[in-house]
């Protein structure tokens, strides 16, 4: 018994079906190679060959002689497992960066690359070292769900549906809430102009523009230091903080409890510090029992929210539109295929149906009138004409004859026809047309891989700059308070100077993390 080795070979230069006959029919030809067979799509041909008679670099010259470029392919993939998983829960390039930068440092893990876009993680690994359960717990105890892609054709990775809905609804509700929000700031803003106008005219004193400008009914106090305005706004915040910004909640708190910080951390903190600080405000000010009512932040909330959900919605909403067309390609290849048992002189024994993925080389395959191809393969026994239109784009019917290959997912028109299968599962022509347009949406620019490295320094960074201003601020205001007082416009002058420093540090503080939390690296 002669021994068969197997090789790989990168073939380029392949257009067409001709260009493989040309290939195979000529190598076979040769003294010491036992079979040929050459994907299309793959560009890579596998010979299965005697080493005694003839190595591997010299199956590559001669198909090179033929006019093609050709490279023998060192271990290609033996050996190696590769593991598709499904990944929910992920938000924004941080999270993918923290899964990537976690499963890489583990033993045993050779490559890894997860996409935001498809919710996919794609991940190599020695199946010596670590196995597919240990990496699936892993990436669970980061916190988020995963689970093996499941070989459904309908794409269910790719359907954004449910994080459209859920935005949809985040965007609905802020928006709800925040119009009239905005409503009460641009008539405050209004009402002051004109107050100022009149100012301005008539010469009023302080005294007496304080009274008009209690007199207007959004000042009016309903309770000593609560005008109407400022409840309003609290009363239409609380819906918002509680129910627009619930899942960006739940982000945050995963991302911080892994001691990472993403943009939703910068979300919830500036919008839950403006929150905050302005309920904190609200209530001194009662205890006070101020005569002026205070600057509060409850118009910051709603507007962020708005915002972002409406980015996230759009984003979730191209991202489907993406996934559609590569589900409408998935959606054409066949899910079952009829596998037949020959006797002698091409006689049917038995026929069963099988899962396509249960399909292996060599099987026969029996093809009836208006049926799918199942898998690639050659003709053995029939004649028909078939519409390959889905891969060539011509629309006439191809002649189909015994040693004539055919394409997955093309259909079968007038005649049954009898195949062996060459290329199966993720093999395919279609297969391997699906693999490109998802990894062109998997692979990441350099410019993306960079802008996720940033995200990751970018929260911290702000957090810290807005301490520092608020510390720089108290500084400032205690060694110098003209400066403060110039800037800090219609603080009432009954409360102490250092209050006044405190609150101007704070709202300052503020705005540097609600100005900087809708980046626009986080959003682009």
């Amino acid at each position: 018994t002669k021994t068969i080795s197997k090789c790989y070979i990168q073939v380029t230069g392949m257009t067409c079906a001709s260009c493989v006959a040309n290939i195979e029919r000529n190598l076979r030809r040769e003294d010491g190679i036992h079979s040929i067979l050459v994907a299309l799509m793959a560009g890579k041909a596998e010979v299965r060959y005697n080493p005694a008679m003839i190595h591997p670099s010299s199956i590559a010259e001669l198909i090179r002689e033929l006019g093609f470029g050709a490279t023998v392919m060192e271990n290609c993939d033996e050996g190696d497992g590769i593991l598709e998983l499904v990944v929910r829960g992920m938000t924004c390039a941080s999270c993918v960066h923290k899964i990537e930068s976690t499963l890489m440092k583990t033993n045993g893990v050779l490559y890894c690359s997860v996409a935001l876009a498809t919710n996919k993680a794609h991940i190599k690994y020695d199946p010596e070292l670590v196995g597919p359960r240990d990496i699936i717990q892993m990436i669970k105890d980061l916190g988020f769900t995963t689970s093996l892609v499941k070989k459904d054709r309908s794409a269910s990775h790719l359907d954004h549906k449910q994080e459209i809905r859920q935005w949809r609804r985040s965007f609905l509700v802020s928006l709800f809430f925040c119009i009239p929000v905005m409503g009460l700031m641009i008539y405050m803003m209004i009402m002051d102009s004109q107050l100022a106008d009149a100012h301005a005219h008539h010469n009023m004193s302080t005294e007496e523009m304080e009274t008009l400008h209690s007199s207007m009914f959004l000042e009016r106090q309903l309770l000593p230091g609560l005008s109407v305005m400022n409840f309003l706004s609290f009363l239409l915040c609380v819906p918002v903080q509680m129910f627009g910004g619930w899942h960006f909640y739940i982000q945050a708190y995963k991302a911080v409890k892994h001691k990472t910080a993403n943009m939703d951390v910068l979300i919830v903190l500036a919008t839950s510090i403006a929150f905050v600080y302005s309920f904190v405000v609200l209530l001194v000010a009662m205890a006070e029992k101020a005569k002026v009512n205070p600057v509060t932040f409850f118009d910051t909330p709603p507007m962020l929210f708005v915002f972002i959900s409406l980015g996230r919605w759009l984003e979730h909403v191209a991202k489907g539109k993406t996934s559609e067309a590569l589900a409408r390609l998935i959606s054409l290849q066949a899910t079952e295929a009829t596998i037949v048992t020959l006797g002698p002189d091409n006689i049917l024994l038995s026929e069963e149906q099988v899962d396509v993925e249960l399909v292996q080389r060599g099987d026969i395959v029996k093809v009836t009138p208006g049926g799918k191809f199942p898998v690639d393969g050659r003709v053995i026994e029939g004649h028909s004409m078939v519409d390959e239109s889905l891969i060539t784009g011509e629309a006439m019917p191809v002649t189909k004859k015994p040693g004539n290959t055919v394409i997955a997912g093309s259909i079968n028109q007038n005649g049954s026809l009898l195949i062996s299968a060459t290329h199966v599962g993720a093999d395919t022509t279609l297969s391997q047309i699906v693999k490109l347009v998802e990894e062109a949406q998997t692979s990441k620019a350099p410019i993306q891989k960079f802008a996720d490295k940033l995200s990751g320094y970018f929260v911290p960074f702000i957090v810290v700059v807005s301490v520092v201003t608020l510390f720089a601020w108290i500084i400032i205001g205690f060694v110098d308070f003209e400066i403060v007082e110039k800037y800090f416009l219609g603080y009432n002058k009954s409360i102490s100077a250092a209050e006044v420093v405190i609150r101007f540090a704070f709202q300052a503080s503020i705005t540097v993390l609600c100005i900087a939390c809708p980046c626009s690296l986080g959003l682009a």
